[in-house]
């Protein structure tokens, strides 16, 4: 049946419990523990069986349960205290003096998938929970964020296994009215549809809107019946393998994004790319700056950049999208016009300077290019990321690529046990939530008894086994096992036995068979009468990755041994949910992957945050969380080429550090008394993660380098009729065309040396920069310790200055170099043009001697 126009109906609410209805409307009741129990109060069982979905269970709740509570005082006093505290957080707007982005600023978050609640399926994996983190502390912080995706209509799969462990993956149709969202209004108040030109002709586009308290997430869908059906499958699921659908969704995403928030008359100060998929945003956005302040292209590309930020969050080439250019070339044909360029130098923004224009189109490269602002998500992955992508600037040294970093964080009140907070409640005072990177607050940690923190985590962990036996009879219920087996299933795991948890993406290089490498050993370790392990996996493999679906079937078939069936368990369907158990029940956080492929791994933060000890390889975030007090490492930092070897020590590493140092940490108990070396470590775990880690850090970083920064600089920009940023495009344009006659004679010292440490020695260099003046051009001096007979490491740059001019367009420049240090130098000198970073780090502008 075509056409069919659908409509819901909702119970009626007695007035008293109205406002259940407002808050079942807005996502922050998913990080308020008080606001849940709300919820769960009204009927604890009919909470569970709707998903913990508000919307689902207002229709699910008895109308005689929802008069019972609409006259009951103690319910109404708790209604009352949630309002409030959703009024203080929520409804207050800021007035546009009031704003930290300027008058009437605002930032953009763009990414492909967003990780806010298990009921609202629109994330795959640690990349959207990390959006959905940053929209949340964003909220806290009452940041004017606005965050931009995709309404996917399946969603990511839903995983089962078979009998034998291999994955399947079913793909079931989300019923839309099931989530709290809304249509969004245009500003003459008319339901807002954006079209996009495709290679079939339009593509007709609908938005919704998501508040997640104070933020807006609004989110576009082609699932409307006006469009064929290629067009209605282009927003069906995350990631999909066809290139086309997958280019046509990134568009969709950037292209359409940026002019739904047009329409709505919101035009951001600053937008935020996360990962390449939306970097479409930065070319829509030129188009937008060009008819708004009456610019043309070159001035826009002075101003777009310095107004953007691009996050990385894979360290892997081959993780990032690159799509012909044939295939590219239909969405890019009809920007041509209202961009003024040719297809040739749209398409170049998506290519390195050394490949041709008829090549591929990197959504990386052109979120370098579109972005000042670049940053990986941890401090080794801001050096492997400038490693990475050093091509892009051919001729400049690697650790002066410039991307950066900031590490990324958790939401504390997301994945924070109820349990657990109620006694951070006590011990540091209320709202200590609101400030958790405060050292001042967070040591106060140290206070609590250690008695009572053991008997909350003992209840955490009781509450994850619990729910490891019900998820697992569910499983084996759904392959109709034998009932001698479903009575093995209900009492799998131990109660008291040391639990480690590896919950993740199964991918070859997160390298979960490391645990399986020595089956005997791990075997002995598992099954030990007197000092007991336990382990839980849970995750998903990609549904084309045939050897991460392997990794899983190994798993499961290792646990199906009859002496280890209740020691090891694989979860099925890895989600949000079963996440917030595992980080805040597990004692054991593992992670073992292959350095230096994990960007950042912000699960091990979860689990630190409710004091979970973590044991990983020294990769992503835990090269600067880990310190002897608060965990463990497997190896030292290492990085090999040869991977099998690579897994046979560190595999080892993994049992001796287990069988020599975990195991007797935890089960170190004098008269039966609590862990008390482990309880030091929980805590010591716990500062770090809600002092180092926490969202509310990294928005706050990202706030202070960045949008600030960037709110400031584009006012600057565009005052006067955008007179800074037409002068820039023009000096940019002087410098291109003159840039190539720079001429810089070798560099020669006074003194040949050799010399002591705290000495000194002239340098001089004769410069050729023909119409060029030196006010444009910086003469720098490069030199650092020798690396190799044309390379140095540690390398600095020392500005020179003009000594003599010599007519003609020759000048001689100089300095002294001081011998700090003692050790083997070499030196150099370069050009670069005198301005900001944007204009300095442009590849083509730099001319070594």
């Amino acid at each position: 049946m075509k056409y069919l126009q659908p409509f819901q109906v909702f119970p009626t609410i007695p007035e008293s419990l109205s406002f259940l209805d407002v808050l079942s409307r807005n996502l922050w009741w998913s990080w308020q523990h008080d606001a849940k129990e709300l919820f769960r109060r009204v009927d604890p069982k009919i909470w569970r069986d709707s998903g913990r979905n508000p919307i689902v269970f207002s229709t699910m709740v008895p109308k005689e349960r929802l008069e019972e509570l609409s006259i009951d005082g103690g319910f109404l006093a708790h209604q009352q205290r949630v309002k409030e505290n959703f009024e203080r957080a929520v409804l207050p707007k800021q007035t546009l003096s009031d704003s930290p982005i300027g008058t009437g600023g605002n930032i953009a978050y763009f990414s492909m998938e967003f990780g806010i609640h298990e009921c609202l399926p629109l994330f795959a994996g640690g990349l959207g929970i990390l959006a959905g983190d940053h929209l949340k502390a964003a909220s806290d912080l009452k940041l004017p964020l606005t965050g931009v995706s995709l309404l996917y209509r399946q969603g990511y799969f839903r995983q089962f296994l078979s009998r034998d462990g291999m994955q399947q993956e079913d793909f079931p149709e989300i019923d839309l009215y099931t989530f709290p969202i809304e249509r969004a209004l245009d500003l003459s108040g008319k339901e807002l549809f954006i079209n996009i030109s495709g290679p079939n002709g339009g593509i007709h586009t609908q938005v919704w809107k998501l508040m997640v308290g104070r933020a807006s997430l609004f989110l576009l869908d082609t699932n409307l019946p006006d469009n064929p059906p290629e067009i209605r499958e282009i927003t069906a699921n995350l990631y999909p393998a066809n290139q086309h659908k997958r280019l046509a969704q990134e568009v969709v995403l950037g292209i359409g994004g940026m002019r739904a928030l047009s329409a709505m008359g919101i035009f951001p100060s600053i937008i935020h790319m996360n990962e390449g998929h939306c970097t479409f945003a930065g070319i829509e956005r030129l188009y937008q700056i060009i008819s708004k302040f009456n610019v043309d292209l070159k001035t826009a590309l002075e101003i777009a950049p310095r107004s953007t930020v691009f996050t990385t969050h894979t360290p892997v080439i081959a993780g990032h999208d690159v799509f012909p250019a044939e295939i590219v070339k239909p969405y890019i044909e009809p920007l041509k016009e209202n961009l003024g360029a040719d297809e040739k130098e749209i398409l170049s923004w998506g290519q390195p300077a050394w490949k041709d224009s008829d090549g591929q189109f990197s959504m990386f490269v052109l979120g370098l290019r579109m972005a000042q602002h670049r940053n990986g998500v941890s401090m080794l992955h801001g050096a492997v990321a400038r490693k990475m992508w050093s091509h892009v600037w051919p001729e400049r040294p690697v650790e002066e690529i410039p991307i950066t970093h900031i590490t990324n964080g958790a939401h504390v009140p997301s994945w924070l046990s109820y349990e657990m907070s109620l006694l951070l409640d006590r011990y540091l005072g209320p709202g200590w939530n609101k400030h958790p990177w405060n050292s001042i607050i967070m040591n106060r940690i140290d206070s609590i008894y250690n008695e009572e923190f053991w008997r909350v985590h003992e209840l955490n962990r009781s509450r994850l086994i619990r729910t490891c036996r019900e998820l697992m009879v569910k499983q084996y219920e759904k392959r109709n096992a034998p009932k001698s087996m479903m009575g093995d299933i209900e009492s799998v795991l131990d109660q008291d036995a040391l639990t480690i948890v590896f919950a993740r993406r199964f991918a070859t290089y997160k390298r979960s068979h490391l645990v399986f490498m020595d089956p005997d050993r791990l075997e002995s370790i598992l099954t030990s009468k007197t000092h007991p392990v336990q382990m839980i996996f849970a995750g998903k493999a990609h549904p084309k990755d045939q050897e991460g679906k392997d990794l899983i079937k190994k798993v499961v078939q290792f646990a199906q041994k009859p002496n280890i069936r209740h020691r090891l368990i694989f979860l099925e369907d890895y989600d949000i949910d079963i996440a917030r158990v595992l980080v805040q029940g597990a004692d054991v956080w593992l992670n073992t992957p292959r350095r230096p492929f994990e960007a950042c791994g912000t699960s091990g933060m979860k689990a630190a945050i409710n004091g979970a000890i973590n044991i990983s390889i020294l990769d992503g975030w835990w090269c600067e969380g880990f310190s002897e007090e608060r965990g463990w490492r497997i190896g030292n930092g290492e990085e090999y080429f040869d991977h099998e070897y690579q897994d046979n020590v560190e595999s080892q590493a993994f049992y001796n550090v287990l069988t020599d140092e975990v195991i007797p940490c935890f089960y170190d108990r004098k008269n039966g008394d609590s862990p008390q070396r482990w309880l030091n470590k929980m805590k010591e775990s716990m500062k770090m993660a809600m002092k180092n880690f926490c969202s509310h850090v990294m928005v706050s970083n990202y706030n202070n380098l960045f949008y600030l920064p960037s709110a400031k600089r584009l006012q600057d920009l565009l005052s006067d009729n955008a007179a800074e940023a037409k002068t820039l495009a023009i000096q940019r344009e002087r410098l291109r065309s003159l840039w190539r006659f720079i001429k810089l004679e070798t560099p020669v010292r006074k003194q040949s040396g050799p010399f002591r440490a705290g000495a000194s020695f002239d340098v001089t260099t004769e410069v050729y920069l023909g119409e060029l003046k030196p006010e444009e051009v910086e003469i720098q001096l490069y030199f650092g310790r020798m690396k190799s007979v044309d390379s140095v490491t540690e390398g600095k740059a020392e500005s020179m200055n003009v000594r003599e001019h010599l007519g003609d367009g020759r000048y001689l420049y100089g300095c002294d170099i001081i011998c700090n240090n003692s050790g083997r130098f070499g030196f150099t000198v370069r050009a670069i043009p005198k301005g900001d970073d944007w204009i300095k780090n442009t590849p083509e502008f730099l001319t070594w001697a």
